[in-house]
């Protein structure tokens, strides 16, 4: 049987949140900045994974601050990711392509460059577009009130 966020809450994984619609829109726009900065000429497959993974998180924050949530400072990105699964019903193999690609940004920020290929920066890309699809639809449908003529 799977967990819900209240069992996540009794394990602190997360703590409960009050969200607001400027941050809700706050989370939307620096997803959506992100998204366009992945456009820019000349980033690194390594730069170009990290800022494109950086979106499709924030967009993930979103949804788990909608549902009334934050992640705790323990495990905080693998729990947001993990989330998606509770939040917007995500299936596990986003979760995992998600989870990976925290992990190979891991390396590539703090241990080594040169680890990304584009074909990884550019999937991670596409993946988190559609998350911000994803998101958007479900913010709609569930959390209106938390628009501000966004979604």
């Amino acid at each position: 049987m799977s967990m819900g966020l209240k069992e996540w809450a009794r394990n602190g994984w997360v703590l409960e949140h009050k969200t607001s619609p400027q941050e809700i829109e706050d989370l939307l726009r620096v997803a959506d900045r992100d998204l366009a900065d992945c456009q820019a000429n000349g980033l690194s497959p390594d730069w170009h994974l990290s800022i494109a993974y950086n979106a499709a998180l924030q967009l993930a924050n979103a949804a788990l601050a909608a549902s009334g949530y934050r992640a705790s400072r323990e495990a905080h990105h693998y729990r947001v990711i993990q989330s998606l699964g509770l939040t917007l019903g995500a299936d596990q193999g986003l979760i995992c392509q998600l989870d990976q690609f925290r992990k190979k940004r891991n390396l590539s920020d703090y241990d080594r460059a040169g680890l990304v290929s584009e074909q990884e920066a550019e999937e991670i890309e596409a993946l988190a577009r559609d998350l911000r699809k994803k998101v958007g639809g479900w913010l709609k449908a569930n959390h209106s009130s938390l628009l501000k003529g966004r979604g």
